[in-house]
């Protein structure tokens, strides 16, 4: 494809999305979940929650529908499930500016803190661990933190994926920004699967009313 297709498939692709946020919102209930990263960096710890992202996206049956929306600053893919609507998010900014993503694409889709899910790496527990954590603080994770001063609430749901913490303290940097070594890269498929499963089971919960636990 020319550079004149490739302007023409880009415009379509923005349109579509417009159309998607400017259309009346679906009987059903609308969730964003934003997975928390680097862009760039993909195949990195502190990136994980991109790669959780992307599972969502393949059992959604969206992994070709991701779209750049230059209003938030993120790659946005929409998915069905059941009776919501989904809008899955990728920041295009950096982890400590992740929340100025989240918070536009809250605002275009008009939804508030409580329906915006974070999926991002966590220090304190073991690669294979993933947990729900409704609420609460940043737990010293600079992108959470950017999504709660963006977002001014502390109130959106959040799945930490665990990627353990180095031995030595002086060493996080370098470990967060550095890629899975290859035995954790065996360890991380089903890590994928389990954190989809869990994130997808607490929104059909929510999503019929019922009450939910993390």
């Amino acid at each position: 494809m020319g550079p004149l297709g490739l302007s023409r498939a880009g415009l379509w692709l923005s349109r579509a999305m417009s159309r998607c946020v400017l259309e009346p919102r679906p009987a059903g209930k609308r969730w964003l979940v934003a997975g928390l990263g680097n862009p760039g960096l993909p195949g990195t710890r502190h990136s994980v929650g991109m790669a959780v992202l992307g599972q969502l996206a393949r059992r959604l049956g969206v992994a070709e529908s991701w779209a750049r929306d230059r209003r938030c600053a993120a790659d946005l893919a929409l998915a069905s499930l059941g009776d919501a609507q989904l809008v899955l998010l990728r920041p295009r900014r950096l982890m400590n500016l992740n929340g100025y993503s989240v918070a536009q694409a809250a605002e275009l889709f008009g939804l508030t803190a409580e329906e915006v899910y974070l999926v991002h790496d966590e220090l304190d527990k073991p690669l294979g661990k993933v947990a729900l954590k409704l609420g609460g603080s940043a737990r010293g994770h600079n992108g959470v933190r950017s999504c709660m001063s963006c977002l001014n609430s502390s109130a959106m749901p959040r799945l930490r994926v665990g990627i353990g913490r180095p031995t030595q303290p002086d060493a996080v940097r370098a470990y967060v920004l550095g890629r899975f070594s290859p035995a954790e890269l065996e360890l991380l498929p089903p890590v994928l699967e389990r954190a989809a499963d869990l994130l997808l089971d607490h929104i059909r919960q929510r999503s019929r009313g019922t009450p939910s636990s993390p």
